[in-house]
């Protein structure tokens, strides 16, 4: 297992901390906008941030032309498919449980790499791996009654999850000679085109000016989860082994339950407080140096 630098770990925390409360304020957001169409606002706020960095650091646009059916993938696989169907199922979920589901991804990941991509986890990384099944499980105990009346909801955000898994293996292998900033910049701009097109195509007979609390949604998204968050992620998967990347976030769901619970009233439960601990045992088992003699 890896060692984190200090940047990392900064990374890392205030990852957590931006994507973690974005549950709640995501729910929030679909409650008083349409949804893919609110994360196309979203996105299309969080592009120009992208590109003004670019621009301060002077970092070029351009990209390889026999390089842009791989960026197209790993759009595909890291973003498009996560947005769309975890946007989809957000109305349909608590956002405590919405976040469990979605956080499902480091399972995923992790399995992937073994089945397809020849990864060797070690005891530990598969520790990791099960807490955090262990934790998901744990957290969703209350809820199967009421997953089960939902079986949509629940499947597009698991099959969202699966995607970014694969997208988070495909990241770290299939490599562009691109600065991550403007990976980052066309991934995102890809994104914005596809959830255009899928708002106008489904949502554009209940298109509506946003109201205070759906502007609030748009621009703590459009700044924070897409602007910051979206490439610290891909900092950390291009820097990271894939399980370390995933794993390292599992305390993301376990804000997600708890801001939910603090903003939204939902219910918290034993289930949940032993979840916690499952998740920092989860972190732990990527985070914890190894010993070196």
């Amino acid at each position: 297992m890896p060692v984190f630098t200090p940047r990392q770990l900064v990374v890392l925390v205030l990852l957590t901390l931006v994507w973690g409360f974005n549950w709640p304020v995501m729910k929030l957001g679909v409650a008083h906008f349409p949804p893919l169409t609110f994360r196309m606002a979203s996105l299309w706020l969080g592009l120009p941030i992208l590109a003004l960095l670019m621009r301060q650091q002077g970092l070029p646009f351009a990209i390889p032309r026999a390089y842009w059916g791989r960026v197209a993938l790993l759009a595909l696989t890291n973003m498009v498919l996560w947005h769309v169907l975890m946007i989809l199922a957000i109305p349909l979920l608590s956002s405590g449980r919405a976040a469990i589901l979605g956080y499902t991804m480091p399972i995923f990941s992790a399995v992937l790499g073994v089945w397809f991509f020849g990864d060797r986890l070690a005891g530990r990384g598969w520790a990791g791996v099960g807490a955090a099944l262990l934790g998901v499980l744990l957290l969703l105990w209350h809820e199967m009654g009421a997953l089960g009346s939902r079986p949509v909801g629940v499947s597009l955000m698991l099959v969202s999850a699966a995607s970014w898994a694969l997208g988070t293996q495909l990241l770290r292998r299939k490599s562009v000679p691109v600065p991550l900033l403007t990976l980052s910049f066309w991934m995102v701009a890809i994104t914005c085109a596809a959830l255009t097109v899928l708002a106008a195509l489904f949502e554009h007979e209940r298109w509506h000016a946003p109201d205070h609390q759906a502007w609030a949604a748009i621009f703590y998204n459009g700044l924070l989860a897409l602007g910051f968050a979206q490439t610290a992620w891909f900092f950390l998967v291009r820097t990271l082994p894939p399980v370390a990347s995933t794993l390292s976030v599992m305390m993301i769901p376990v804000l997600g339950v708890f801001s939910g619970s603090l903003w939204l009233g939902e219910q918290l439960r034993w289930q949940d407080w032993t979840a916690v601990a499952l998740m920092v045992l989860s972190i732990a088992s990527v985070l914890w140096p190894t010993d070196r003699k």
